[in-house]
């Protein structure tokens, strides 16, 4: 067994991520690979748009003119090579940019693409009902804005085998732009699973940056300086084992909870994380402190992946209307109420005259009443608020009409009514994420290095893949207390916070909630009270659908998934947190019980 490290440095969560986390990897990192992570489902649409206009563009134009531009140039002179999935929805014009942006800095390197999954030149030859959405079972929509497959890392590494100093990708799933080095470096194969499987969790924990570093963290009062922040570094060995670190010196901090919480993030059933190149059993990992801003993560299994792709399509369905204003003054919130209520009701009646049809949807959200919260909420006679209102309408023309008339409100309603922003808002289209899976058969793959394709070919997987059962918490851990996790002496209620980390992420119109025990003795008390049933309740004034947990016995946590939860999701959801992000933060305000003597000692 070697005892190479190769030392990876993840630079973007997303498009519009720091300029200068790049800087920070190169210059004190001491990485051997930068990594850049741009795309989400609804970036791809908005890339989609931009190629439609010129068709020079459609991909992450920052990614060339900021990052490549400030750092590309040092890469070169220390050998870093850089993966990143900016390509978007035009890998080769990506590709052209970088030529020339090598060309006026006078470096000499070889540019590689990776693309193939951009489908939307076969859309005619796909069949609707085959590409059916997988939890809805609707049929693929007629007309499309994007759609993709996600890709995954093989084809990475064989553009480093033939020679690239810089990958660029359309759509892979995010954890591929790590383990497509590794795959290289390393020398593992297709199924080398369990090694793959680690490689999957160092890029799941690497995808979106400083959120593995203090960004997003539960107790982010403890992190020392977001002005500085960290981005983080995996060290990874021959065996797949790693360590996630930072740059010394830094604003940022690596703990078993920073990174405990972004190994929750955005995850589904971790016995069943499904990739192209492996499947995942995320359970049972073990995440052990080893130094300050230090942590060993090990123990991830892998199996073979299936011989399918997960599709993305986006489409429009109809327009959205999105404005907000300030409410000052004694009943704030009932008049920031009254005030949308008769606006909605005024263009009702025009629609109607004018046969324009009704909203669809309509969603108020009195920012400062703790609207998100519904039933949970503390907040009842606050003097200040921000009232938002979201409205999904077919034609353009209706929400055009609602548009000009919002400022009506500030002469002919309740009092206390100010701060219009920008002025108008403008009508947007809604659009909708359709995923459904399609066979790698179906889906060849393209590098192209320089100018030159190398490989067209698909990837497939020989092996049969299964799925795992789900791990569980064996009964003396969970029923350590008596009574199902309520001992016998008094009893006080905390919020959840007291006893547990969590973090959420969307997955379309799904959120996932992952909690963490602050302590093992924790466990028994999370087991038996933050239950599907539970928590389903909890958010019941938000979740439509069903809420389903899953055991994480290794990092002593859970992950609950819930279906039907953001509205829609991304740019369909009306409401101001369409991604979730906030759902964790509002889960740890949930009341337990606790032994009394628990909250004595602490």
């Amino acid at each position: 067994m070697t005892d190479k490290i190769v030392r990876i440095g993840g630079a973007s969560a997303f498009y519009g991520d720091s300029q200068l986390s790049a800087r920070q990897l190169v210059d004190d990192g001491n990485i051997d690979y930068l990594v850049f992570d741009y795309l989400a489902e609804v970036t791809m649409a908005i890339l989609s748009q931009a190629k439609a206009k010129n068709a020079a563009y459609g991909y992450a134009v920052d990614f060339v003119t900021v990052a490549m531009k400030d750092v590309l140039a040092d890469c070169a002179q220390k050998g870093i090579k850089v993966v990143a999935n900016a390509g978007g929805m035009n890998v080769p014009s990506c590709v052209t940019a970088l030529q020339k942006l090598c060309s006026e800095l006078d470096i000499n390197l070889n540019i590689a693409g990776v693309y193939g999954d951009d489908l939307s030149d076969c859309r005619s030859t796909l069949n609707g009902d085959a590409l059916c959405e997988m939890q809805t079972r609707a049929p693929l929509p007629e007309h499309l804005a994007s759609i993709n497959t996600y890709l995954g890392a093989r084809p990475i590494a064989d553009a480093l085998e033939a020679g690239a100093d810089v990958v660029v990708t359309g759509r892979i799933v995010d954890s591929a732009l790590v383990i497509g080095p590794l795959m290289y470096e390393f020398g593992w194969q297709h199924n080398d699973y369990d090694k793959l499987a680690q490689g999957a969790l160092a890029g799941h924990i690497l995808e979106c940056g400083a959120q593995c570093t203090g960004g997003n963290f539960t107790d982010w009062h403890l992190v020392p300086d977001f002005s500085t922040m960290s981005y983080p570094i995996a060290h990874v060995s021959a065996s797949g084992a790693f360590e996630v670190g930072i740059v010394a010196n830094t604003g940022g901090m690596v703990s078993e909870a920073t990174v405990g919480e972004q190994v929750l993030y955005e995850i589904g059933d971790p016995a069943n994380y499904l990739l192209p190149d492996v499947a995942c059993d995320f359970s049972n990992i073990a995440i052990i402190q080893t130094a300050k801003d230090r942590v060993s993560v090990t123990g991830a299994r892998g199996r073979a992946p299936s011989n399918q792709y997960k599709v993305c399509a986006t489409y429009v369905d109809g327009y959205k209307l999105i404005s907000s204003f300030f409410m000052g003054g004694e009943q704030a919130p009932e008049k920031a109420r009254v005030n949308i209520n008769a606006l909605i009701k005024r263009t009702q009646k025009v629609f109607t005259d004018k046969g324009l049809g009704d909203y669809r949807q309509t969603n108020i959200e009195i920012m400062g009443a703790e609207d998100t919260y519904g039933p949970h909420a503390k907040t009842q006679h606050t003097r200040e608020v921000i009232a938002k209102l979201g409205l999904h309408h077919d034609n353009k023309a209706a929400l055009q009409f609602t548009a000009s008339e919002i400022a009506y409100l500030a002469t002919s309603a309740a009092p206390g009514m100010s701060g219009f922003g920008a002025g108008r808002p403008k009508p947007q289209p809604l659009i909708r994420v359709h995923s459904a899976l399609i066979d790698k058969s179906e889906v060849p793959v393209t590098v192209q290095l320089n100018d030159t394709v190398i490989i067209n070919q698909c990837y497939l997987t020989p092996e049969r893949s299964e799925l795992a059962g789900a791990s569980h918490y064996p009964n003396e851990v969970i029923d350590d207390l008596d009574d199902h996790g309520a001992a016998k002496e008094p009893q006080v209620t905390v919020p959840l916070v007291k006893l547990a980390y969590a973090r959420s992420g969307d997955k379309g119109d799904n959120v996932n909630i992952g909690i963490i025990a602050r302590d093992v003795k924790f466990l028994p008390v999370l087991y038996h009270q933050v239950t599907e049933q539970a928590v389903g309740a909890y958010f019941a004034h938000q979740v439509k659908g069903q809420v389903k947990r899953y055991d994480l016995p290794g990092i002593n946590g859970f992950n609950f998934f819930m279906t039907q939860a953001l509205g829609g999701g991304g740019t369909a959801s009306l409401r101001t947190d369409t991604q979730g992000k906030a759902a964790a933060q509002m889960l740890l305000s949930m009341q337990v019980s606790v032994p009394k003597s628990w909250v004595e000692r602490s």
